[in-house]
């Protein structure tokens, strides 16, 4: 058994951006670059691609990936790197988005690290909110957790609030997970979302309404989760501007 594997959930079927995980970005699909990046600390042998699209699958074979088909019917991500933990076997399961391009490598290393320090809690990233409009962005889930770093609660809306109606700060959700095996199947095991998971639409809700804490840890603001086109744009940008600097 390994101590742990990253594993990339990546799905065709986005209702926001179909076919998502293979658009092309300055001459590579963004599978491809969520992949290289986690290559730059993570060896390929321990890196798994996790899609239920041939498309998919054929694409991330060609450039060199690991890839584990999953069934159609996987509620969330989560729920597709649970079913990638009854056939790889490990102690922890780090889930990076397959939506995010240009995250930060060293938030891998950041959450390893995390694991041995927290060894059996789920671990989640957060970083701190700069700008307003991400505070009311809808698509950004926004984290208030305890002096401890365990999670209250996780939200689209803008939180915390005031009676002011004023923003002051903020933290959001980083999308790289570390779940322990047994923390995974319990998640798996749920026949149906949880309450507040459906209402929210984030998945990491449901280990709070199953009862397990949340371990939340500051990592880098780099990431850009890619939910429209628009965001694309801010992509380019983003490996234009990293480019510049070599």
């Amino acid at each position: 058994m390994k101590k742990y594997i990253v594993v990339i959930p990546a799905r065709y079927e986005s209702v926001r951006l179909p076919g998502k995980p293979l658009i092309n970005i300055l001459g590579k699909t963004m599978i491809q670059r969520v992949y290289e990046r986690c290559l730059q600390v993570i060896p390929n042998e321990l890196i798994y691609i996790a899609t239920d699209d041939q498309r998919i699958q054929e694409v991330a074979e060609k450039f060199g990936a690991n890839v584990v088909m999953t069934s159609k019917d996987c509620k969330t991500g989560t729920d597709r790197v649970a079913e990638v933990s009854q056939i790889v076997l490990a102690d922890y399961y780090i889930n990076v988005q397959g939506d995010e391009p240009v995250f930060n490598p060293d938030d891998i290393l950041d959450t390893i690290a995390a694991i041995d320090q927290f060894n059996g809690e789920v671990i989640n990233g957060y970083c701190q909110i700069k700008e307003l409009d991400n505070f009311l962005s809808l698509s950004i889930p926004k984290v208030v957790f305890r002096p401890d770093g365990r999670l209250m609660y996780m939200s689209r809306k803008s939180i915390p609030g005031n009676k002011r109606d004023k923003f002051n700060y903020g933290f959001r959700q980083v999308c790289i997970y570390a779940f322990p095996h047994n923390l995974l199947m319990s998640f798996k095991n749920s026949k149906s979302k949880t309450p507040l998971e459906q209402e929210e639409d984030i998945e990491i809700l449901r280990f709070l309404e199953l009862g397990f804490d949340v371990r939340m840890i500051e990592l880098s603001d780099d990431s850009i989760s890619v939910d429209h086109k628009e965001d694309i744009i801010k992509v380019i940008k983003k490996i234009k501007d990293e480019t510049s600097r070599f």
